[in-house]
């Protein structure tokens, strides 16, 4: 077959990222998620998965997952709405809305795919969407993908979202749309100051709580309880499975009439096959877990702190974050390939990012606990990083 005829320019762009130093490849790994993993042959010390109560590998998640596939066999075989909702799911469900608190929730194949349903199943032309500049990628797409006129503003500033709030004054339905935590820079919301500005302008509040669920408040029920925010006043929340707990989709939960128009009226939920029921089974043991056992937050939190302390007397830019994404600020991209390198030699993995997932100017390593790192294992990164810096 002749090459299609926009190969060589394909050729040149990738061309040009790898020159940039923005060429980005798969690693493979052998056995489960964890603490301690094989990537690509190598046995490495990880602080770069998202597993932050490392439930990803835990023994009652793989039963509840393997007698459910017994039960169920694997495949859902249909969309939700035809025959691949099974009882696993519709538990799932019910047991989400007790934990947050809230009316009602559904289920989505991924954390994209509930932003993007969400955003494109509620708002339409004439609508406003209004960002915080530092939003989840699926998030700004969801606002892409959807008809409404979007505005964003500058991160967390309460002045900027405002003055958006007061320029789309004429607009009938008004969406504000935020991370509960924000998955490069490691902070959190300032969640009571967008509700007040969403009730003053009588606008709608959509916080995508994905790596502040099962972490935030003291039984891990995220942004809402962190904050205190009573049940009447709850914003919509989208939250995902595949980070604190453990296994993998996503759920949005609010009150009954926005469920229901999802479920009409979301594409990402309508069409597309549900998800394995035993994904369903292992979250439900997951909740389960993420509820009794608050000393998985208390040993994250206390590592953290660890680490804040022992990175902060090395003399890292470590940014303002009190979440378990630790990011220390490099700057240059390629200063930051080159520390992570070096940690990688030691057999110590972390994130390297860098634009465009984060912006210009701003590398950054982004280092993640899980409370199944040992105070060793901390102890272990801050000498990597005081003899990887230092060159």
């Amino acid at each position: 077959m002749a090459s299609l005829p926009w190969t060589q320019q394909l050729t040149d762009n990738l061309a040009d990222r790898k020159a940039a130093g923005r060429y980005r490849q798969q690693r493979t790994r052998l056995g489960e998620q964890g603490v301690n993993v094989v990537i690509d042959g190598q046995k490495c010390l990880s602080f770069c998965s998202n597993d932050y109560l490392g439930l990803a590998s835990h023994p009652a998640l793989k039963k509840a997952f393997i007698d459910a596939v017994e039960d169920e066999g694997v495949g859902a075989g249909a969309a939700h709405l035809l025959t691949g909702h099974s009882h696993y799911h519709q538990q799932l469900e019910e047991a989400l809305a007790d934990f947050t608190g809230q009316q009602r929730t559904v289920l989505f194949s991924s954390g994209y795919q509930a932003n993007m349903g969400v955003i494109d199943g509620l708002m339409t032309r004439g609508d406003v969407i209004i960002q915080d500049k530092l939003n989840h990628a699926s998030l700004l797409d969801g606002g892409r993908l959807s008809s409404a006129e979007q505005y964003r503003y500058r991160h967390v500033d309460m002045a900027g979202l405002e003055k958006r709030l007061q320029q789309s004054e004429q607009t009938n339905h008004r969406l504000i749309i935020s991370d509960g935590v924000f998955s490069m820079d490691g902070d959190i919301a300032p969640l009571p100051d967008i509700l007040t500005l969403a009730k003053q302008h009588d606008a709608a509040v959509l916080i995508d709580d994905a790596h502040g669920f099962g972490i935030l408040g003291e039984h891990g029920r995220g942004s809402v309880e962190y904050w205190n925010i009573s049940q009447d006043e709850s914003p919509i929340v989208m939250g995902t499975f595949g980070k604190a707990f453990g296994t993998a989709g996503a759920f949005v939960a609010a009150d009954d009439e926005v469920i229901e128009t999802l479920i009409q009226q979301a594409r990402t939920y309508v069409y597309t096959t549900a998800q394995p029921a035993a994904i369903a089974a292992a979250t439900l043991a997951s909740l389960k877990l993420v509820e009794q056992e608050s000393w998985r937050r208390e040993k994250l939190q206390s590592l953290i702190s660890r680490f804040k302390t022992g990175a902060t007397q090395l003399g890292l830019n470590v940014m303002d974050s009190s979440t378990a994404i630790q990011p220390v600020l490099i700057g240059d991209d390629q200063q930051a390939i080159k520390i992570g390198k070096a940690l990688e030699e030691k057999g110590i993995l972390v994130g390297v990012i860098r634009p465009p997932t984060v912006p210009e100017g701003s590398a950054r390593l982004r280092i993640t606990f899980s409370a199944n790192h040992s105070e060793q294992d901390v102890t272990q990164l801050l000498n990597a990083l005081e003899l990887a810096h230092a060159h």
